[in-house]
């Protein structure tokens, strides 16, 4: 490891674990039958299982792997409040009329209500997990990217009702201690929380209402009887089940080779740093808010919810690789935006899946008789959580419309794509140079 960015003490896994570590404590034997069986156990899955459980539903949940050790706990912990979704009609009027921008309100409007039940299940349950909604500054990384943000205060005001308004260069540091963007765009309605004290509040939540959770419990094939209903193979044993909930996102699977072919996985590298002295800690970001950016290749920061460090996320790669590989790059973007912090190191580093969808959008729907939930395209804690509990209040209503602006979209692929992203490196080398060609430009 390269000496001068790594802490005598680092460690290759997430710092959030240090608060709350994936576990098996909750997990039972799989039953033979149940109601609802819903395949991955992270935000969307535990969202899902307890509507159908609080609301008196036979509900059992599969995870494969211990409780928590997925995506869910991987996040940097920014709860956005839906100004992502205008990317899924990227080269559309963000201001005229159309078809395309009422489709576009209507998503804006339900993108925010995902942040409001966020807050709704945390007040309800009792979740400690750090939750403040201190907003999001996006940073402009060119000029043109500013004007590009302008365009669309409006829009997130009207639809969504997000809090927005543009910060000129020449007032940046009122957000963050740097002069690396060009000014950029307040989002006031936006959070941020612990993603694993949040899980485990979930987990914990969901056990409560009375689904049956399984950790270590691998569905590896599916089977769609004619008399109705569905035959679940797994690792351990045979389960029948009348409806199944796919909630695997970036970790989809051959077991849905349908859903596998419609998600890209790019993986998300973060890194936290050693504690930093706390007057240079507070003078970093003053507002405490979270902060992106406006790159392809994109980056998102925080302090620590102790105020003691900097959590720095970014596609250090769109592939998973080693801490040797991702976190000197991430050290690099984030120097590059503080350079105050040469020469503090790293004490964690880590991965995840985000998925993404083809339209950018995040989906649920059904397809082969089974429900799905996925496609966060990196807004899963708010989105997940909320199309989860759609999902599963649609179950339980039994509705056969759409019952929200995400509902039974179109959940497009493209040809000879079988869900294998061979071609991430490209597309990162690609991102790279028009990031570098459009600051150079600027």
């Amino acid at each position: 490891m390269t000496d001068t960015i790594f802490h005598k003490d680092f460690k290759s896994m997430p710092w959030w674990w240090e608060w709350w570590h994936p576990n098996s404590e909750l997990s039972q034997e799989p039953p033979a039958r149940t109601e609802v069986l819903v395949i991955g156990a992270g935000y969307a899955g535990l969202s899902a299982a307890m509507e159908i459980a609080r609301s008196g539903g036979d509900v059992t949940v599969l995870e494969r792997g211990d409780f928590g050790v997925g995506a869910s706990t991987l996040s940097g912990g920014a709860v956005s409040g839906g100004t992502s979704i205008g990317k899924g009609f990227s080269g559309k009027s963000a201001v005229a009329g159309g078809q395309a921008d009422v489709q576009m309100a209507a998503m804006l409007h339900d993108a925010a209500e995902s942040l409001k039940h966020v807050e709704a299940i945390i007040e309800r349950e009792g979740i400690e997990c750090h939750w403040h909604l201190r907003g999001r500054f996006i940073g402009a990384f060119t000029p043109g990217h500013y004007a590009d943000q302008e365009k669309k205060v409006a829009m997130y005001n009207r639809a969504a009702e997000a809090g927005t308004r543009m910060v000129p260069r020449d007032r940046q540091r009122e957000e963050i201690a740097s002069d690396y963007y060009h000014g950029g765009m307040v989002v006031d309605r936006s959070g941020q929380l612990h993603p694993a004290m949040y899980y485990g509040g979930m987990l914990e939540a969901t056990a409560r209402a009375g689904a049956k959770l399984c950790a270590n419990t691998d569905a590896q094939r599916i089977e769609r009887k004619s008399a109705g209903g569905f035959t679940v193979y797994t690792n351990k044993k045979r389960i029948e089940a009348d409806q199944v909930v796919i909630a695997t996102n970036g970790y989809t699977g051959d077991v849905t080779p349908n859903l596998k072919r419609r998600l890209v996985p790019v993986a998300s590298h973060i890194i936290a740093t050693e504690e930093l002295p706390e007057d240079l800690a507070k003078s970093l970001i003053p507002k405490g808010r979270t902060i992106s950016d406006s790159k392809r290749v994109l980056c998102y920061y925080r302090l620590s919810p102790d105020g003691k460090r900097v959590i720095f996320g970014g596609r250090a790669r769109f592939t998973q690789v080693p801490p040797e590989v991702s976190a000197p790059v991430l050290h690099r973007y984030m120097t590059d935006r503080w350079p105050q912090l040469r020469g503090y190191k790293i004490t964690h580093a880590w991965t995840g899946n985000v998925a993404f969808a083809f339209d950018y959008l995040p989906h649920m729907g059904q397809d082969k008789g089974m429900h799905y939930v996925m496609g966060c395209n990196g807004s899963g804690v708010a989105m997940m959580t909320y199309l989860g509990h759609e999902t599963g209040r649609k179950i339980v209503q039994q509705s056969r419309g759409p019952v929200n602006a995400f509902d039974g979209r179109e959940f497009p692929t493209v040809p000879l794509y079988g869900g294998n992203p061979w071609f991430l490196p490209l597309v990162g080398t690609w991102y790279r140079t028009r990031d570098w060609l459009d600051r150079r430009a600027a």
